[in-house]
């Protein structure tokens, strides 16, 4: 593990309405495992400290430490607030539930791309969108643009990406790691998640072929 490494924390937004699922979407499952399971193991490999975002009352429920949403009718900004005041490394890496199929080697490659001058380190997605709830964010830099942007009302992260120092990550710095293809899959709707499990199912099936 490197200095940078060691300096991280990672943050699992988890505070949603969940209201085009018609249910908690953390505790949805693939392979038997919530999300919230799948981005924990994503997580762990930068050190190991992972918390969980949420304002519902069974958040204890997921085996990780707790960190209320004090923004919860904000919406996503509102949790990265959360995540940075609570953070006490330099760095927080946060990671939206609903993105299932990060993996531990996407998150230590957006790690890599961690120095003194940048402030955020953000992947762009294969269609070029930018993806601010898989993304690295300093902690002393980026909680006083947060709040600034809570009493604006402006309440995209992008936005905060776009106001700090962002080391932007391209498609192609990322798409040789195994899975590429799935890792900004979002899952909003009950159509999304049927799809979520197809892939996985395809996934799995191709890894069990290539078994020696």
């Amino acid at each position: 593990m490197s200095q940078i490494e060691a300096e991280i924390e990672g943050f699992i937004l988890a505070g949603g309405a969940s209201s085009r699922m018609g249910t908690d979407k953390a505790r949805l499952r693939l392979d038997g495992r919530t999300f919230v399971e799948l981005v924990a193991d994503a997580l762990r490999p930068l050190n190991g400290r992972v918390s969980v975002v949420s304002s519902r009352p069974d958040a204890k429920t997921f085996g990780l430490a707790v960190v209320p949403d004090m923004h919860e009718s904000l919406g996503a900004l509102g949790g990265l607030h959360a995540a940075l005041r609570a953070c006490e490394g330099r760095w927080a890496a946060v990671v939206s539930c609903d993105l299932p199929f990060v993996t531990g080697a996407l998150m230590l490659r957006l790690a890599s791309f961690l120095c003194d001058e940048t402030e955020a380190v953000a992947p762009l997605q294969d269609d070029g969108r930018a993806q601010p709830l898989c993304a690295v964010y300093a902690r002393a830099a980026c909680l006083g643009v947060a709040e600034d942007l809570i009493r604006a009302g402006e309440l995209r992260p992008r936005r905060l990406l776009r106001r700090v120092r962002t080391r932007w990550v391209s498609f192609d710095e990322l798409s040789d790691l195994k899975g590429s293809e799935l890792f900004f899959t979002n899952v909003n709707t009950p159509e999304d998640y049927a799809r979520a499990q197809q892939a996985s199912r395809g996934a799995n099936q191709t890894a069990t072929v290539g078994d020696p």
